[in-house]
Formats: C-alpha cells, sequence, structure tokens
C-alpha cells in the first residue's frame, strides 16, 4: 500500500542526506558528525509542504551560521526530477519545500486504485497482537465503562489489522474466583427465599433483579429438588444454570455493539489444567517468594513493584492475581503472540507494574504487555450527570445505553477522546441531528457526495477513469488542502497503532469532512471553468468518500448514502 506523505518525507530526508554528502566532498562544510534534524508537515501551507531543520541543528557543528548553511544545502540539492517544485529558506535558516503539482493528482490516483484498502500499512506486518477488551465479570449486565472499552478495544484491534498485524480479539471470563462465589452466595439466597421467606441476603452480594429471575428460572425447571441438598452441590447447580446464561448474554449484547471476539477465555482453564500452580511453584522453585503469616508472598520489589504481594492467602487459596499471572503468561509464552495489549479501567494502575514484574520473574520480556488504562466516563444530558436510563428507570448499562441513543453515535463518541482522559458523554448530542454531532456531520458529508454523484449522472457527467492530466488541474487551496489530508491517512494509521489511540481516527475524519464541506463551498462543480476541471473535481470528491467509508469501517459506524 502506498503511504504518498510518508514516501515524499523519506525521499527529502535522503536528498538532504545526499546533499550534505556532495557538500562534505567538496569540502565546503567540514566532516564531522551531524544532529540528529527533523523534516516535518509545516502548520501553515504558505510556508511549505515540508519543512527540515538541517541548517539550524548544524551551526554548532560547521561553525556557521544557520542561513549561510541553508543556502549552501539548497545550491547542493537537486530538485530537477524529484517530486518537489521549489524550495526557499525562512527566517534564520529553516529549508521549505513545495510539493510538484504531479504529487497531488498522484494522492487521489492512490486513493481511487486502493479504494477500500487505501489506508493500510504493512508497519506491524509479520507480527501477532492479541487485544483483549471488555472482560466484564460475567455476574451481572454491561455497564458504561464497559461500553467505553469495547469501542476502544475493538477499534485498537481494527487500527493494528489495517497496519499490517495479525490480530485476535479476545474476552477473559472470570468464571473463577470471589465473584463467583458470591455470585452463588446470592443466586442461592434468592433461591431458598422463595421456599422460606425468612432467609436473609447476606449483605456482601448482588442484589440485581437479574439475579432473583435466575432463582425463579432455576425453580420453574428444578422445583425444590435443591432445597435439601448439600450446599455445595446446590451453589454448583446454580451456578451451571446461571452463568453460561450470562455469558451468553454477554457475547449476544456485544454483537449488538457489533464487538464479535476470536475467543472466550475462561479463567477456569488455567485451575483445571494446573496453570496456576505451575506459576506459584514456579516463582517458588526460582527463589521469588517467601512465607510470611502463612500467606507465600512475591518478592515483587526485585523486578521494580512498589511492593510485595501475596500469592497464596494463609488459608491456602490463591489471590486473584495468580490465575491473571498465568494467563498473561500462556498468552505471551505458549500462544506466543508478539504482543498483548489489555484495556482496563484505570483503577487498575498499580495492578500493571506487579503484574509484569511476576512475568519478569518467570522470564517473560514484560514489554510485550502493553496496557491501556482507560478513565471513567459521565453521562450528561441537559449539563447533568445522568445515572438512570429515562425509560427503564434502572441504571444505565450498555444495553439501555443503545436503546437510548443510536449504535454509530455510541462507537463515534466512546473514540473521541484518548483513553486517558475522563469522558463527558452528551446524551442530547448523540440524538441530534446537526453538523454539532461529529458522528452525524461525517456521516452527512459521505452521503452528501453520494447525492452530488447521482446529481451529475442525471445531467450525463459521470466518473471518469482516472486521468492524471486532469487532476493535475486541482490547484485551488481548498483542493490541495484537501489531498494534502487524504494523503495523510496511512501515518495517520500507523501513529493511532503505535499510541494505542483511536481517537486519532475520529479526529481524522471530522477534520476530513470539514476540509471536504470547505471545498465544495469553494470550488464549483457543476459551473467549472471545463468539463476536464469537472471531472478532476467528481474525482477528488469520490476519492474523499471512499477515504471516510474507510475509516468509518475502521471504527465500525455506518455510511449512509442518503440522510
Amino acid at each position: 500500500m502506498a503511504d504518498c506523505m510518508k514516501k515524499a518525507s523519506e525521499t527529502l530526508y535522503q536528498m538532504l542526506m545526499d546533499g550534505l554528502g556532495r557538500l562534505v566532498a567538496q569540502e565546503k562544510v567540514p566532516a564531522v558528525s551531524i544532529p540528529t534534524f527533523r523534516v516535518e508537515i509545516p502548520a501553515d501551507h504558505l510556508h511549505g509542504d515540508f519543512a527540515a531543520n538541517l541548517a539550524m541543528v548544524s551551526a554548532k557543528a560547521f561553525h556557521m551560521p544557520p542561513r549561510k548553511i541553508a543556502e549552501l544545502i539548497l545550491e547542493a540539492v537537486c530538485l530537477e526530477g524529484t517530486i518537489f517544485a521549489r524550495a526557499e529558506i525562512a527566517g534564520p535558516g529553516f529549508l521549505n519545500f513545495f510539493l510538484k503539482q504531479d504529487w497531488f493528482a498522484y494522492v487521489v490516483e492512490t486513493v481511487l486504485t486502493e479504494k477500500d484498502r487505501y489506508g493500510r500499512t504493512q508497519t506491524g506486518a509479520g507480527k501477532r497482537a492479541l487485544v483483549e477488551f471488555v472482560s466484564a465479570n460475567p455476574t451481572g449486565p454491561m455497564h458504561v465503562g464497559n461500553a467505553r472499552g469495547g469501542a476502544l478495544g475493538d477499534s485498537l484491534a481494527e487500527i493494528l489489522d489495517w497496519t499490517g498485524w495479525t490480530v485476535q480479539r479476545e474476552f477473559y471470563v472470570n468464571d473463577a474466583g470471589n465473584q463467583i462465589e458470591k455470585f452463588a452466595t446470592s443466586l442461592e439466597a434468592r433461591y431458598l427465599q422463595h421456599f422460606d421467606p425468612s432467609v436473609e441476603m447476606p449483605e456482601d452480594t448482588y442484589h440485581g433483579a437479574d439475579i432473583t429471575e435466575h432463582a425463579e428460572a432455576f425453580i420453574a425447571e428444578y422445583g425444590d429438588q435443591y432445597v435439601s441438598t448439600d450446599a455445595k452441590t446446590r451453589r454448583d447447580a446454580l451456578v451451571a444454570f446461571a452463568l453460561p446464561k450470562n455469558i451468553a448474554g454477554l457475547e449476544r449484547d456485544l454483537k449488538k455493539y457489533r464487538i464479535v471476539y476470536d475467543r472466550w477465555y475462561h479463567e477456569s482453564t488455567l485451575h483445571e489444567n494446573g496453570r496456576v500452580q505451575w506459576v506459584i511453584d514456579e516463582l517458588t522453585a526460582r527463589g521469588y517468594t517467601y512465607e510470611k503469616e502463612g500467606a507465600i508472598w512475591f518478592q515483587a520489589t526485585q523486578f521494580g513493584a512498589d511492593k510485595d504481594f501475596v500469592l497464596v492467602r494463609a488459608n491456602g487459596i490463591p489471590t486473584y492475581v495468580v490465575p491473571d499471572i498465568a494467563y498473561h503468561y500462556d498468552k505471551l509464552m505458549v500462544r506466543k503472540f508478539d504482543l498483548s495489549i489489555d484495556i482496563l479501567g484505570a483503577d487498575h494502575h498499580g495492578y500493571v507494574p506487579r503484574l509484569k514484574a511476576a512475568l519478569t520473574a518467570l522470564g517473560v520480556d514484560a514489554d510485550r504487555l502493553d496496557v491501556v488504562l482507560m478513565q471513567m466516563v459521565m453521562l450528561m444530558r441537559n449539563g447533568e450527570v445522568v445515572k438512570f436510563s429515562k425509560r427503564s428507570g434502572k441504571a444505565i448499562t450498555l444495553v439501555t445505553l443503545l436503546d437510548e441513543i443510536p449504535l454509530d453515535a455510541a462507537r463515534f463518541f466512546f473514540n473521541t477522546r484518548e483513553a486517558n482522559s475522563h469522558f463527558e458523554f452528551d446524551l442530547d448530542l448523540a440524538v441530534e441531528q446537526s453538523a454539532q454531532n461529529p458522528v452525524y456531520y461525517v456521516q452527512y458529508a459521505h452521503a452528501r457526495i453520494y447525492s452530488l454523484l447521482r446529481t451529475m449522472a442525471e445531467e450525463g457527467l459521470t466518473l471518469a477513469q482516472c486521468d492524471h492530466a486532469s487532476l493535475a488541474q486541482l490547484q485551488q487551496p481548498q483542493e490541495l488542502e484537501l489531498i494534502r489530508h487524504l494523503a495523510a491517512l496511512p501515518s495517520e494509521l500507523d501513529a493511532a497503532a503505535k499510541q494505542y489511540d483511536p481517537s486519532k481516527m475520529t479526529k481524522y475524519v471530522v477534520e476530513l469532512a470539514t476540509l471536504f464541506h470547505k471545498f465544495y463551498d469553494a470550488c464549483s462543480i457543476k459551473y467549472a471553468d471545463s468539463t476536464q476541471q469537472k471531472q478532476a473535481r467528481l474525482l477528488l470528491c469520490e476519492a474523499v468518500r471512499q477515504t471516510i467509508a474507510n475509516v468509518l469501517c475502521i471504527l465500525k459506524v455506518t455510511c449512509p448514502e442518503k440522510m
């Protein structure tokens, strides 16, 4: 796949290095080590399409004023036969370079040729990544934080795929440990209460209506069969009945949210296959544990953690972190993923270094585990925090949220901020059909182009094959700015993958829609100077439509043809 912007930047960097080589050979500058210099895109394109600070950073090494160095470099760099039309010196010695019109035409041709693959890169080619996200407690419904984590994790997995990685999505099912014991206690109490109302509901249990519904459904199938059995038999039967229904519900609700996992990995398998006990035994065999007050502790401080922590309680039961260590060991050492990415709530801040310390102690390169910590979400309506659904009067879950707002808005809005920022989700804006609603604004641009293409076709002007000569007529400032932004998509995708930040995609596509509307208002298609110019502008519109569609595909947001 072509990355026109990256290729142009790399070409210019090499041209500058070659120019320096010629200056050294001609003894116009000394043969000394050159400090690192940058080729970047200026904020104001009146200052060029690319700028380089080579002359500025070389002044000390060359014992020469930056402007003098800039003059020598421009004399040594040959632009003939390159994609650059001209260069100039700005201020005390900045080098500005301007691209030829052919380059802009080539960008549009690239988009129209690559179509639904435009933007893809091979940055992660040959590498495998596992993205684990949501992993909500299976003892109850998903909350709004899970909704944010779902949109973030799924879009990040898609971005990695677009940048060449082989990606798998995984949901870690916590079907063992304290929360399942608490689930069993809750179900048992509701079950027994049905037959004996005097049975009290323990305080530290789940009191939601879903627990009662499970107990009643169990009674409808088994009656009082388990009232007089021993507690373990009764609790095991209740969990075996209710938990699969909850997990199936999670899978169903996430599919509604356009998320499909490659694997649902059950924590219980780590207990069954002995991997949890292996972690304890292996850390002990390596000399990294000690006993204190009857518990087994891990010497985490030897591996950079702020404090040691308990692996096995005094009662012989492993703490929750042990299966987590076993799970991540499985990801990286058994299944051999090159990279494991977890999407977790910000409350896991202290957990991450402890987990990495244990993996390091087990011989794992902990740098292969990256954790994205996600801040809380506040739902807002009329400027006030909303905690309950307007329809049901209950706490807003993923399902009730999707009953209240469009699915496209949820997928898009949750990715408009970086994961580490607190997010106020405006429920009123999410349903508003106006330019203030970013997803509506982007979808409207896509639909507007479809409408334009239909209208022009009715008037006898249909999309022609790419014609470089026609596209080279795209010379208005609004046209060039739009094309520059089209060219930036592959690099933006690489940056989003590197920084684990899908918000770069929402920002990119909103800016693309903005630049398109500016172009559409300034550059008439119907009343263009010639048929050739009309065709060029139509082709540019189609390139924009295709790029919007590609980005919305990454975010799993629909691309309407009419609005």
